[in-house]
């Protein structure tokens, strides 16, 4: 098992190399950036899904949609670089709300951002999938199959460490922004040669036979919120600034400033090239490949582009593995989930982190079959509500400082609250129905969990406190009453009766049959090794051996009226892991029935075969 988990994890890193495992702006891009900028190869789709209820007469609409979107993440940006430089330790969101708001609050942008991630690796993994399938329509059938393979090739890959990681993923982020602009340069140099022949204003529906209905006006608000499925991933930068290397805070608000603006021009890009092609949702084509066939045609280039689009899609998934594990392991240590996920593994990522997140969207991916259309109406609720918390914490963090300075900046995120509030609002009413829900439902619930965890460490904390008035001093020592359960008289048994000898003088044996004519036989054989300890033997008629024991034991504890007792348990250890699946484990399950009693001592004396 150890030579598996270095083959594929790698050795131990010592903890002083935790400084050398930073990351470069170049590097910190393709890490943090790709769930972001790998979004444009979905959003525009999921902006026309929505239009398409109306017909193909509205899809120009997606046009001033893609700019509202792009109007939005510029606002985002600029109060996500002041949350970068105010909060350096990272935690975006879920400290901003912790230092400036209450608890509460950030539990619930804790939640929200958690939900986020997860989302975020099963949308990207399906995108990534459905891409592939695109190209290859034979692989259909075995889409869960591949994106449950490509989630777990992603967590052995962050496992083995965040440079190792970032340096696997860094080219192909940058082969796919250079594929994208040379889609978007070529599509634009067709279009200008050969006209404009997609959807248009002038051919196409009127803003008055748009608005002339309130459905109308809801439609046209949720494929905005659809479309706003862009921005998801804008704040992983402000989760994982202690992962750049100094001035982290810096470095972290250049490369948030790249990815906004790389993600601008692809996004609005790919928009209106879906509009200049005429491009329409087809079943197990995305709009992404069918913008790349007009385009490239049925050349090489056309597959490899898909190749490439596929490959960013997965890689996109490794956002959430740089702001999950960073994100959750704050959290625990706020003592707000378990503790284990708050240390760093073998290779100075926090691995348990990465393992749980994993898990999560493996169970996603499965329940909803690899479908991305049924998991982004569960994505956008989590972004933007951690995106309100935050800048309205950051607004209450400026306000207290009362700094003229910081008016400009106030403004800015003053209006960027405002924008991100209304599109969570927006988000909710119009895709409660289509799955939204059950986000809302599972953020109360999460932070109920928290809480429950929190109420745990506080109520250990109380009672394992030592003060000077706790110590007491034993005036006798009571020895305690040891109970051997034994299966028959051996080297092992021996051994755990010689060493119960020098820890009491009160000692039994206690051994189940389940055929009355043994009895005698091992009676005789205990009493002539030895004659001083007594040995209890019962008979069991239904073969059971748990039962009776546990019988056993409970009797004695109730006449030894909350003494000490110690249940001494023999146990070989055989040399070859899979000897063990040969034998018996009740050992194993005594312990898991007898480890919650209060005045047993559960003790396993070991040993050691040869071979």
């Amino acid at each position: 098992m150890a030579y598996l988990k270095r083959l594929f994890i790698g050795s131990p890193m010592e903890t002083k190399r935790l400084k050398h495992e930073k990351l470069p702006k170049w590097k910190a891009l393709a890490v943090f950036s790709s769930d972001a900028l790998s979004s444009v190869a979905y959003a525009t789709e999921e902006i026309l899904l929505v239009l398409m209820i109306l017909g193909t007469s509205v899809f120009f609409y997606s046009l001033p949609i893609a700019l509202a979107i792009v109007g939005l993440l510029v606002i985002v940006t600029l109060s996500y670089r002041q949350i970068i430089y105010a909060f350096p330790s990272g935690g975006g969101a879920y400290v901003v709300a912790r230092d400036h708001i209450n608890t509460t609050t950030s539990l619930v942008a804790g939640a929200a951002l958690m939900i986020d991630y997860v989302l975020t690796v099963a949308v990207s993994i399906s995108s990534a999938v459905a891409a592939l399938t695109s190209a290859f329509p034979a692989l259909l059938t075995w889409k869960v199959e591949i994106a449950v393979a490509l989630v777990l090739l992603l967590m052995i890959l962050n496992l083995r460490g965040i440079t190792e990681s970032a340096t696997v993923f860094a080219y192909p982020t940058y082969l796919f922004i250079i594929s994208v602009l040379v889609l978007i340069i070529a599509g634009g140099w067709k279009l200008y040669n050969e006209g404009w022949h997609g959807f248009n204003y002038a051919n196409h529906a009127t803003p008055e036979h748009f608005f002339t209905s309130g459905y109308g006006v809801f439609i046209l608000l949720r494929a905005f919120s659809s479309g706003c499925s862009a921005m998801t991933g804008v704040e992983a930068i402000s989760n994982g600034v202690p992962s750049f290397r100094p001035n982290s805070s810096k470095n972290a608000a250049i490369t948030m400033g790249w990815m906004s603006l790389l993600l601008g021009i692809m996004f609005l890009g790919i928009t209106i090239l879906s509009a200049g092609f005429g491009v329409t949702p087809a079943e197990h084509k995305t709009v992404i490949s069918q913008i790349g066939s007009h385009v490239f045609g049925n050349s090489i280039l056309f597959y490899i582009f898909q190749m490439i689009t596929m490959l960013i899609l997965v890689l996109a998934a490794n956002t959430s593995f740089a702001g999950f594990p960073q994100l959750v392991s704050i959290i625990a240590t706020d003592r707000y989930l378990p503790r284990s996920l708050a240390a760093r593994g073998d290779r100075l990522v926090f691995s348990n982190g990465i393992i749980l997140l994993s898990i999560l969207a493996i169970i996603l991916i499965i329940v909803f079959h690899g479908k991305t259309h049924s998991l982004i109406p569960l994505y956008a609720v989590g972004v933007f509500l951690s995106f309100t918390i935050g800048q309205y914490g950051m607004i209450k963090k400026i306000w207290k400082e009362k700094s003229k300075s910081n008016m400009a900046t106030l403004s800015i995120i003053i209006t960027g609250t405002i924008a991100t509030g209304l599109v969570t609002i927006i988000t909710v009413i119009a895709k409660f129905t289509h799955g939204a829900w059950l986000v809302i439902v599972a953020i109360p619930l999460i932070v109920v969990l928290f809480n429950k965890i929190h109420a745990h460490y506080e109520t250990l904390a109380q009672q394992l406190k030592l003060d000077k008035s706790d110590r007491t001093e034993t005036k006798e020592i009571v020895t305690p009453k040891v109970i051997i359960p034994i299966s028959g008289i051996s080297k092992v048994v021996d051994q755990s009766v010689q060493y119960a000898k020098s820890i009491s003088d009160d000692i039994t044996a206690i051994t189940i049959v389940f055929a009355e004519e043994e009895e005698q036989k091992i009676r005789d054989k205990w009493y002539k090794l030895y004659p001083d300890i007594e040995l209890k033997i019962i008979y069991s008629p239904y073969r059971t051996i748990l039962s009776p024991l546990l019988d056993y034991i409970n009797k004695v504890e109730k006449e030894t009226k909350g003494a000490t007792i110690t249940i001494l348990m023999p146990q070989f250890i055989v040399k070859k892991w899979w000897h063990t699946l040969l034998h018996n484990q009740t050992a194993i399950f005594l312990r898991f029935f007898l480890i919650l009693k209060k005045d047993i001592v559960i003790a396993t004396l070991p040993y050691h075969l040869k071979e």
